[in-house]
């Protein structure tokens, strides 16, 4: 049973300067006596949405014990709970789908055991942390890009499930299915690979022929294993028949390999290569959204952007006026028209047309 008592100081705190992991000391409620939070409750950006929506202003909060409202840096906003003990499963997934990868180049096969030792740990821990945007960029680096891709590809993968409504048991496959889509790789030369400039037409040529072997080995390695062949071939399938390796069409496509499509180019979008600079993260998100209509599926895309949309809530926001603000709710339908708190005012951009968002301040 917690101690109240024994909470400390009490800082009493506009709604707009909470940061993720106040707590929260006294029961809060709205204009009209509805109970909206209870005391004891570790505030989540959700939870500071739901006191926005609900118009309160001020809540009781234990004191911090780090100067007052500092800035909304990618540290402060993420819940530090999950960090020490996710790390070391992340850097173990990375460096088992390294090893799957050399056992596929040197033998031809991979080991289901191997497969589930690097990934489960990691997604044991992640069920729990639902802030994907900044838990990617905290533990994305620049090192190990084809191995850090694999297992970006399966977290979003399962994340992606779940949110489409597979069971959980579902989902972890579908996630097994994302951290294998690219082992056909292991069969492309390391040069053509880790090439850091554009690839001539022959070289991606050869890229492309990792869909049919990552099929092959994977057939060879699983008896009966569903999601994970197919989402290896067709990951690279486009709706409007433009993809490849055999240029099929909406409903010949899997479900599956369509999940992983979408968060196969977030996670490639996202990312630091040696010839890139990473994408803003609102601006991959609105490529995706314009790619749903016509290479990828839309009720999947659509449903990944508005899960992932509320990641950025407590995030600043670069406007296209030069104005910066701080991202207070987010939309479910218009995803990238939030309601933005500049100084003293609030900017409804679903009512404010002329403001547009340039860039999410991370």
């Amino acid at each position: 049973m917690n101690n109240y008592s024994n909470w400390g100081a009490v800082m009493r705190v506009h709604v707009t300067d909470l940061l993720e992991g106040d707590l929260l000391i006294k029961d809060t409620f709205n204009s009209y006596g509805l109970h909206v939070l209870s005391k004891g409750t570790v505030l989540h950006n959700p939870d500071i949405s739901k006191l926005l929506q609900h118009h309160i202003d001020y809540v009781d909060v234990q004191e911090r014990h780090t100067e007052p409202f500092p800035d909304r840096s990618l540290e402060s906003i993420v819940s530090p709970k999950w960090l020490p003990s996710v790390q070391p499963d992340y850097k173990n997934a990375v460096k088992g789908f390294q090893d799957l990868f050399r056992k596929a180049t040197n033998e031809g096969v991979i080991n289901d055991e191997e497969v589930q030792n690097a990934f489960l740990p990691l997604i044991k821990n992640f069920q729990l942390e639902r802030d994907v945007v900044s838990m990617l960029l905290l533990l994305n680096t620049t090192d190990d890009y084809t191995y850090q891709h694999s297992v970006q590809v399966g977290m979003l993968s399962y994340y992606l499930a779940t949110w489409l409504d597979y069971t959980n048991e579902e989902s972890l496959q579908i996630g097994k299915a994302g951290f294998l889509h690219d082992i056909g790789k292991s069969r492309i030369s390391d040069t053509i690979l880790n090439k850091p400039a554009k690839l001539t037409t022959e070289e991606f040529d050869e890229v492309k022929k990792h869909a049919q072997y990552g099929h092959e080995i994977i057939e060879q390695s699983f008896s009966d294993e569903p999601y994970l062949a197919v989402s290896a071939l067709q990951h690279h399938e486009r709706n409007d028949g433009s993809g490849y390796p055999y240029g099929l069409t909406g409903d010949s496509i899997h479900p599956v390999s369509k999940i992983i499509a979408v968060v196969d180019i977030y996670s490639a979008m996202i990312s630091e290569r040696v010839y890139r600079k990473k994408r803003d993260l609102l601006f991959v998100l609105k490529e995706l959204f314009k790619l749903s209509f016509s290479e990828l599926d839309a009720h999947t895309t659509h449903t990944f952007i508005k899960h992932m949309i509320p990641n950025f809530i407590g995030k600043k926001a670069l406007l296209e006026s030069g104005e910066t603000g701080v991202i207070i709710m987010t939309h479910p339908t218009e995803f990238f028209r939030p309601l933005i708190q500049i100084g003293d005012r609030f900017i409804d951009m679903t009512i404010e047309r002329d403001y547009e968002i340039k860039e999410v301040l991370i």
